[in-house]
């Protein structure tokens, strides 16, 4: 269970992060209202995957898969660029998230 809130968390942390873009520094009122709703969502959804997993393993893998989506979205939908020190350190990340997922006792 606490994967399934640990998944909706990042989900709504990464919705929450489109409609900050989207605001456009709250100019536009609808993705300014939907980024703190996603993001009180997310957190709420964080604290119930908490109760089955430890607070750096959840953290850091709902922080490391969001910057993971929020990259490709960027990419995809916003036209950000990428450059090769950018993928590289996003590999350090994926990296880091595996490992904290295999070397974690106990968080299942």
């Amino acid at each position: 269970m606490g994967w399934l809130w640990l998944g909706f968390a990042i989900l709504l942390e990464v919705s929450g992060t489109i409609s900050m873009k989207f605001s456009n520094s709250f100019d536009n009122i609808i993705p300014s209202i939907l980024m703190f709703l996603f993001y009180g969502i997310s957190f709420t959804c964080l604290n119930f995957a908490l109760e089955y997993m430890n607070v750096s393993t959840a953290y850091a893998i709902w922080s490391g898969i969001g910057i993971i989506l929020i990259t490709f979205v960027g990419y995809s939908v916003f036209k950000d660029q990428l450059n090769l020190s950018t993928i590289i350190w996003i590999g350090v990340i994926i990296v880091g998230v595996v490992g904290l997922n295999i070397s974690t006792p106990g968080h299942q």
